[in-house]
């Protein structure tokens, strides 16, 4: 008789890493219209951690954004079993358990087979961040070669891999690091400057200097400023809170907003959504080009299961300097 039972890594009660136990939970079994996906290895988030505090505004026991692994079953018929996927958001981890189980059932809308020979813990590191990069920089704010993009928080794990997008399609970026010994390492992957992030960088840009497109992922703390250094008729897009949760205080935008400045948020969890169709993403191009080495995408730190504990540390440093793998 099949085992009905997975382990899994469940918050127990909010609070640090210490909180994260690996225990024998049930087996999930898909409906029409999902997939059960063995997991391999899942990418870690700075979501996740929030979840872990109680700071989110929905979690699950078992969290977990994403994952890639192999498809288990498939009741629709859409993905045959055996086949390579990627799993991103569809509730995961937040209004349904998610990739920290062995075992995840994922909508089927949420769920990118892949070609690939790269290893698990390699192909982790890159379904969300470079979904929600790609979706930043081409789907909200629509960048085109030769325009000025400015991205705040550049060296966290979507700054690298929107930069490596933008840099790409042949954008002129300024990169922000909250460390000046970072500067090289964007330039490197081609930034044409490097600024060191922190709160008035609106005077760094003399003589009125605006950016045709902005990416904040500092959020709120910046938020005010990263509109203010958009160029009428550009566009600003928040997608990241780096600088933590706080709202903006007594925000009253005619007085503090310049005119003619576009401004949209947009948050990974619509990722799958009819609006923000994962067939939109080319993640299977991403992936081949990260194959072949046009861009290093590999993880910083990779963790066994056992780990998961070591893995929130050092998600809680955030002195990863990259995206942070668990491999089962």
């Amino acid at each position: 008789m099949a085992d009905t039972n997975m382990n899994a890594i469940v918050i127990s009660k909010f609070g640090g890493p210490e909180v994260l136990k690996i225990q024998k939970v049930s087996r999930p079994e898909p409906v029409e219209g999902e997939v059960l996906v063995e997991v391999l290895a899942f990418g870690v988030n700075h979501a996740e951690m929030h979840m872990r505090k109680g700071e989110w505004d929905e979690w699950n026991p078992i969290t977990g954004l994403e994952c890639v692994g192999v498809i288990a079953a498939c009741p629709g018929g859409e993905i045959e079993v055996g086949t390579k996927v990627a799993g991103v958001m569809g509730g995961m981890g937040r209004n349904r358990p998610g990739g920290y189980g062995s075992f995840v059932n994922v909508p089927v809308a949420n769920v990118v087979p892949i070609k690939t020979e790269l290893p698990w813990e390699y192909l982790a590191a890159i379904p969300e961040v470079y979904s929600t990069a790609y979706s930043c920089l081409f789907t909200i704010l629509d960048l085109k070669s030769g325009e000025s993009l400015l991205i705040r928080g550049s060296t966290s794990t979507i700054g690298q891999a929107a930069l490596h997008l933008a840099v790409d399609v042949g954008a002129r970026v300024t990169a922000t690091t909250r460390r000046e010994e970072r500067f090289s390492f964007v330039k490197e992957m081609g930034a044409v400057d490097a600024k060191l992030e922190h709160k008035g960088l609106l005077s760094e840009f003399p003589n009125g200097f605006k950016f045709d497109k902005i990416l904040n992922l500092i959020g709120n703390s910046v938020l005010l400023e990263s509109i203010n250094l958009t160029r009428a008729g550009g566009r600003m897009l928040q997608a990241g809170w780096l600088g933590g949760l706080e709202p903006v205080a007594n925000f009253n935008p005619m007085v503090e907003m310049d005119s003619g400045v576009h401004f949209s948020l947009f948050h990974s969890k619509v990722l799958g959504s009819p609006e923000f169709p994962m067939s939109r993403i080319p993640l299977q191009e991403i992936v081949s080009k990260i194959e072949k080495g046009a861009w290093d995408a590999r993880p910083a730190f990779v963790f066994e299961y056992r780990d998961i504990q070591k893995a929130h540390e050092m998600l809680d440093s955030h002195n990863a300097g990259g995206k942070i793998v668990v491999k089962h």
